[in-house]
């Protein structure tokens, strides 16, 4: 009946999309990366539905079951090694190879169909993905009729260009179901667009008039030199990727052929017409639309105006967010680094229910996800040379992470850096050297949508990175779910006041009074790890602080205005706590120095859940959990002063010195 895209999901062993038996079709779909769709032949069996369903279901519970129990290597522990792609990506070559097939009529009527091949396992009650033809009528039937099967799950309708007035259009009647509208480039603005002029001039083109194939072509990429300098980056050998870009301009040029069948002149004329009805039927039904949307708009769309139209779809939508992809083109599923879960991970679009729940609904990253966010924040990483301690339980501090704790529940309380520098490389390393995933505890305004956001949202901003490594929202419900499922969770009492600290306060606590964790840790008997960070004195220094930036009537505004949407925490705190205004601090940038971690000796809260229900004994463990954390700053700023290699030149000179010592965690330090 559907086809439903699905992930290969390699970490997890399951898809994070269901999937159902599909068969063939004369509509289209395109290469959604990892995001695949499901293969079947007409008549074909389903997977995991039908009389066996209650069976394939027990084999994919024994499946995960086993595999959590089986002692895995540490895939992420050298991230340069990982694969930059899932190894079952198709890529726009195989969709050529599928088109052959596909571009012939069988008389028959649209049906749901898929050529891409996914993953034989999900997890139970994944959600619906639809990527969408263009008929509205044959999307709504399946739309209804899925929602009737399982109403308690969303449907995620996938729709790029014409694919998105389709979507727009099939939600617009449909307010109560629960829909997630996730549109590239959507095809709205075509009133506007340059191709409009086009259908009175194919209108009078003859049949033997050549269209243009290889330009057609190069619209389905952004900037080519930028692709080229990508890969000469990464891959370092300019030879190398020229060879690689005339075989594969070779292997293209084969498929011109298949091109031509798939638009010719009438096609073409077809198309554009059917996207200025699609357009108009979606803008006439916009006001109706109450589904959740997340846009995806290129930079350099030669076809749509795309930036100007992904505004002016947010303005008049309920719930929307947008993703920009500065150097993309028009079609942008088709382009290789564009990865749809992870961008639908980042912006916390991805759920099973109703709401969106950060333990049932959290997906762990892949091999090739990790890599890709690892190479966004090398730079940080090499700037900042971590150094990292940790306490064995016998009390002996040691370099590197073995002190920490392999089995949660694990809370990590320590103090929070200027804007909060110190987060991704403590994330990124434990990751690394203990293939342990760190969930760290965020302030809401991380997870609030923004209508007037100015400039859109990058496809992987810093906040998408720490979700897609499982940040949640600060709440008892949250930090209780994360306790409760034994995961090592982060948290930082002091919050946002000590992360936008004023002039002078560096590796100052702001703690409340309340002991806040305390019990909730006991509670689940978690060991509680303190640890403290120093560095940010030797990157940057505050010129405007809050209190400077009050006094400009123009920064005064934005502050308030901002701090008026953010959602308010502790309200019934007072003193310094209290201040949660949030601003940005003017900062003078350094040479760079090093950033320097201390996780103190585990305080085990195991069989103290009635002893700590005492306020006095509650209150005794806090205040030391705090006095670890202010004894573990005062021992890195003391050390720190031993470092030869605190400065960034120093370093440089030891790693041109010693060839080997490329990673910048293992560079040597100063003698504990």
């Amino acid at each position: 009946m559907a086809a439903i895209s699905a992930s290969t999901y390699p970490a997890a062993g399951v898809s994070p999309f269901s999937q159902r038996s599909a068969t063939s079709s004369s509509g289209g779909i395109r290469n959604l990366s990892r995001i695949l769709a499901v293969s079947t032949e007409r008549g074909g069996r389903g997977t995991g539905f039908g009389e066996n369903g209650k069976h394939e279901k027990q084999k994919l519970n024994q499946k995960v079951v086993k595999e959590e129990s089986e002692v895995k290597p540490n895939i992420y522990a050298n991230p340069e090694k990982l694969p930059e792609f899932e190894e079952d990506k198709k890529w726009l070559k195989d969709y050529f190879e599928e088109c052959k097939e596909m571009i012939r009529s069988d008389g028959g009527p649209p049906r749901w169909f898929s050529p891409l091949e996914c993953s034989s396992f999900t997890l139970p009650d994944c959600p619906l993905l639809l990527f969408l033809p263009e008929l509205v009528k044959l999307v709504e039937r399946t739309v209804r009729s899925e929602n009737y099967r399982s109403p308690n799950r969303p449907i995620y309708l996938v729709g790029e260009s014409i694919g998105a007035c389709l979507a727009i259009s099939v939600a617009a009647p449909n307010p109560d179901m629960d829909l997630v509208l996730v549109l590239s480039n959507p095809a709205t603005s075509f009133s506007q667009s340059q191709l409009q002029p086009l259908i009175p001039l194919l209108e009078m083109m003859p049949d033997e008039f050549p269209i243009n194939l290889p330009y057609i072509l190069s619209l389905a990429t952004g900037n080519p030199l930028t692709v080229l300098m990508d890969n000469v980056v990464k891959k370092g050998s300019l030879p190398q990727i020229i060879g690689e870009l005339s075989q594969d301009l070779a292997t293209m040029s084969s498929y011109l052929p298949v091109l031509a069948d798939i638009v010719p002149r009438q096609t073409l004329l077809w198309k554009l017409n059917l996207l200025k009805s699609g357009s108009a039927c979606a803008n006439s039904c916009l006001h109706a639309v109450k589904a959740q949307l997340l846009i995806l708009c290129s930079g350099r769309d030669q076809l749509l105006p795309s930036q100007e139209e992904s505004q002016r779809l947010q303005k008049a939508l309920l719930d929307c967010e947008i993703r920009m992809f500065d150097e993309s083109g028009h079609f942008l599923f088709l382009e290789d680094n564009v990865d749809l879960v992870t961008i639908i991970k980042g912006a916390s679009f991805y759920r099973r229910g109703k709401h969106f729940d950060c333990a049932s609904d959290f997906m762990p990253p892949t091999p090739s996800e990790f890599k890709k966010l690892h190479d966004s924040i090398s730079w940080v990483l090499t700037a900042t040379s971590p150094v990292m301690l940790s306490t064995l339980e016998d009390g002996k501090v040691v370099r590197g992470l073995a002190g920490i704790p392999s089995e949660g529940p694990v809370l990590f309380v320590g103090y929070h850096m200027l804007m909060g520098f110190e987060v991704i490389p403590l994330v990124a390393q434990i990751m690394m050297e203990r293939n342990i995933l760190v969930r760290g505890i965020a302030h809401p305004a991380m997870f609030v949508r923004v209508k007037d956001r100015r400039p859109p949202e990058p496809e992987l901003s810093d906040f998408d990175i720490l979700r897609v490594m499982g940040a949640v929202p600060v709440s008892a419900a949250n930090f209780y779910k994360l306790m409760s499922s034994k995961s090592h969770a982060l948290l930082y009492p002091g919050g946002i006041r000590e992360a936008l600290h004023r002039k002078g306060e560096e590796y100052k606590l702001f703690w409340p009074d309340k002991s806040e964790f305390v019990r909730m840790a006991a509670r689940f008997g978690a060991k509680i790890i303190p640890f403290g960070v120093v560095g940010e004195d030797d990157f940057a220094e505050i010129i405007l602080d809050y209190n400077d930036l009050m006094k400009i009537p123009w920064r005064r505004e934005e502050i308030e205005r901002v701090t008026s949407r953010t959602a308010k925490l502790r309200t019934d705190a007072s003193g310094e706590i209290a201040n949660q205004q949030m601003h940005i601090p003017w900062v003078l940038p350094k040479f760079p120095g090093r950033f320097y971690y201390y996780f103190g000796k585990p305080i085990l809260t195991e069989g103290m859940k009635v002893e700590l229900r005492e306020k006095k004994k509650c209150d005794e463990m806090y205040l030391h959990i705090k006095s670890e954390v202010e004894g573990c700053i005062d021992f890195l700023k003391n050390k720190r002063e031993k470092d030869p290699y605190r400065n960034l030149l120093s370093r440089a000179l030891y790693q041109a010195s010693h060839p080997g010592s490329t990673s910048p965690f293992h560079l040597p330090s100063f003698d504990l």
